[in-house]
This record gives structure tokens, C-alpha cells and sequence, in this order.
């Protein structure tokens, strides 16, 4: 099997990248212009690397070819900067993914797995755990864009038998997460504890999210390029929540170290709590989550230490 990863030197690409290689399969890895490679060094010479801008048809075409299963990592947005420009959001993220979903029925790929987000999609909930058939009202243009994605995958599907699996992932974190970005309050927490910097909330930390161990995503990940079933759309989460204060907490605690927080005023678009339900996962995929919060998060702050406090 050939794998094309779109995003694929990211931070969830390159643990997916890191389990196919290690399963026998081919790997391609499209990015962007200039990306760093540091998260995929020691796989450089067994990666076939295509570097090019998402919304070329030209970069697109050349990365798809010859290509059985795509993984779909790509967003240009996060949630707290695509209500800036909703128009751009669109163009940048769902205009390209339809020039890529025409040229992966040009080139008789198989699958396409996305990566959507079970933190937005689904809005403020009703109730909790969310299933996958809560109504969809996202508070942001990001939630917007990938729930038009899932439309357009659906569609591709019915038009020319195009498959797909939908990853509604809740929040992510483990090593390779880049604390510098603007996503993944965890890898940020962090990074300013380990530094002695103080960690800035919106809000007062009562926010709840569903977190999930990177190597648990994996596995949904790969089991979906495998699944054959009628039930496109699947949460990949927890199954559990933690307030943003809960998580400073255990920060403090395996690190020892006290973290100074400046909590200010909430934002509009952050839903009080999400957290989503599993149960379609560990039926259609056999998939559970296998990490508990405590062990991830001491795998995550023993690679932050090595990486950015060790000379």
C-alpha cells in the first residue's frame, strides 16, 4: 500500500508516518514550502517528501499519483483565528481539498481518511458524551470548514465511489506537538512550566475538554484505512473530561513545579464543555483508547524536557 500524508510532517502526521513505516507500507509526505523536517529526521531517507502549497492544483496532482490511501492532516486555521477571515478559511482549506478529492478519483485512490474536529463541529452541546449524530452548530469558521469537507466527502463517495472515513478527533497532545503554535493548550502548558513562564487562560480554567493521547489517534487512524463500513463519521476521543485548571494541576504535580497562571476574559467561540462519545469507535474500529491522561502526560513532559531544556 502506498500512504500519501497531507500535513504529514506535523504533529499527528509524523507519528502516523513513524506506525507505517515500521508496518512495511510506502510513505509520502506533502508540505509545505520550507517545513521543518525535525519531527521526521529519523525517517528522512525512507519518506518520499513532496514540498508544495495546498492550494495548487499543479503540487496536489503530482502528490496524489500513484497514491492507494490518503491520510488528510491539512488545516491553514485554527479555531481561534478563522472567524478573523471566514472568506480566506474557505479558500485556503476547502477549495483545495475539492481540487484534491477530483484528482484522487483521476487517479483511482482508495480512501481518503480526514482529519475533522469533534471539538468544533458539534458546537455547544445539548449534552455530554456527544455522539456523532448531535447536531452540528460550530462556533467558528474552522468548526464551518471541516463540516463542509465531510459533505463533500460524502458526496465524492455517492458520485464516483470514492471512500472515506471521518476522524471527529477531540483534543490531541503528546510529543512532537509544537508549543509555539496556537493549538494544543496542553503542549503549551508545558512548555511555559518547564521555562518558568506564565501560562495565560481565557477564561477561568473551568473550560472541559475530552484529551487524547497522540499514539490512540494513531491507532484509530490506521484501523480506519483499513475499515470497510457504512458509518463514515467517528469521534475519537476519551470518552472523559478535564477542566484547563484540572490539567495545570497534574502539570504541577509530575513536574513539581508551580505554575504562575493570568486568567482574562473568556472567549466567544470556546464551548463550555466537550466531551465526546466513543462508543461507534470501539464498535466499528475494535479501537479504545489505551493511554490513561497521567501516562500520556508524563511521556509528553519527559520529550519536552529532552527537546527543550536539555543543551
Amino acid at each position: 500500500m502506498r500512504f500519501l500524508l497531507l500535513g504529514g510532517g506535523g504533529f499527528i502526521g509524523s507519528h502516523i508516518c513513524d506506525r507505517l513505516l515500521k508496518d512495511g507500507q510506502e510513505v509520502r509526505v506533502f508540505e509545505r514550502q520550507g517545513c521543518p523536517r525535525r519531527n521526521l529526521l529519523h525517517l528522512d531517507s525512507d519518506i518520499e517528501w513532496i514540498e508544495g502549497d495546498f492550494t495548487d492544483p499543479a503540487c496536489l496532482r503530482k502528490a496524489v499519483k500513484g497514491i492507494d490511501v490518503i491520510f488528510h492532516l491539512i488545516s491553514t486555521t485554527v479555531p481561534g483565528n478563522s472567524n478573523d477571515n471566514p472568506v480566506s478559511d474557505i479558500s485556503s482549506n476547502v477549495i483545495p481539498t475539492l481540487n484534491l478529492l477530483d484528482m484522487a478519483v483521476q487517479a483511482g485512490v482508495r480512501k481518503v481518511i480526514f482529519f475533522s474536529s469533534g471539538g468544533t463541529v458539534y458546537g455547544i452541546p445539548h449534552n455530554v458524551p456527544i455522539t456523532e449524530e448531535h447536531p452540528t452548530n460550530p462556533t467558528s469558521s474552522y468548526g464551518i470548514h471541516k463540516l463542509m469537507i465531510e459533505k463533500y466527502l460524502a458526496l465524492y463517495f455517492q458520485l464516483y465511489g470514492l471512500d472515506y472515513s471521518i476522524l471527529r478527533t477531540s483534543n490531541p497532545y503528546g510529543e512532537n506537538q509544537n508549543p509555539k503554535w496556537y493549538q494544543g493548550a496542553i503542549a503549551v502548558f508545558i512548555y511555559k512550566a518547564l521555562k518558568g513562564e506564565t501560562v495565560e487562560i481565557w477564561g477561568d480554567g473551568s473550560v472541559v475538554r475530552d484529551y487524547i493521547y497522540v499514539g490512540d489517534v494513531v491507532d484509530a487512524a490506521i484501523k480506519a484505512s483499513k475499515c470497510l463500513h457504512n458509518e463514515k463519521i467517528i469521534n475519537i476521543g476519551s470518552g472523559t473530561g478535564l477542566s484547563l485548571n484540572d490539567v495545570l494541576t497534574e502539570i504541577e504535580t509530575i513536574t513539581g513545579q508551580s505554575i504562575d497562571v493570568r486568567y482574562s476574559e473568556s472567549r466567544s467561540f470556546d464551548v463550555p464543555v466537550n466531551i465526546l462519545d466513543i462508543s461507534r469507535a470501539k464498535r466499528i474500529l475494535d479501537w479504545y483508547p489505551r493511554v490513561k491522561f497521567t501516562e500520556g502526560l508524563k511521556k509528553t513532559i519527559d520529550h519536552f524536557r529532552t527537546v527543550y531544556l536539555e543543551p
